[in-house]
């Protein structure tokens, strides 16, 4: 059994998108015995990683920064798949913040790292932003407490801005 928890960029641009997501499509293959993949679900990498585990046949677990996190951050074309992947998911965890905040996505993605086996990084390779709680401060915070980080990041990806 092999559970991933995933991090990435919500901002890939969109000719990204199909390159991630066959190159998670891949990466997941080689875990395909007994798949669970965890995800916030936010839109950008986390979306295309659930996507490919339910795909795969995995198992998901969604973890929500917050009570308000669906009203509040989930817009536009992201809300149809943000609510198809709630549906599909085995368990959904609503962390106890009121708020969607930094100290919100701090916890999930403390979250993501208890529950994970292995983390799978969207990833351009740029060191954090100084925010704190963002793709960077992820795969450091994995790679401090000795979980294996697999980057994905396919020739041609790009982010937006």
């Amino acid at each position: 059994m092999a559970t991933l928890a995933v991090t990435g960029h919500m901002d890939l641009t969109d000719e990204s998108t199909p390159l991630v997501r066959a190159a998670l499509r891949g990466l997941l293959a080689e875990h395909s015995d007994d798949l669970i993949g965890v995800s916030c679900i936010a839109a950008g990498a986390d979306t295309l990683f659930a996507e490919e585990v339910t795909a795969a046949g995995g198992r998901l677990i969604v973890v929500i920064p917050s009570r308000d996190y669906r009203e509040k951050k989930v817009k536009g074309n992201h809300v149809p798949a943000f609510d198809r992947l709630v549906g599909a998911a085995e368990e959904v965890l609503i962390l106890p913040h009121e708020k969607a905040n930094r100290s919100a996505y701090e916890a999930a993605n403390a979250e993501l790292l208890k529950r994970a086996d292995r983390l799978v990084a969207v990833w351009d390779g740029r060191p954090p932003s100084g925010k704190g709680g963002g793709t960077a401060d992820t795969v450091e915070e994995a790679r401090a407490a000795g979980l294996p980080v697999d980057v994905v990041w396919p020739k041609g990806a790009a982010r937006r801005g």
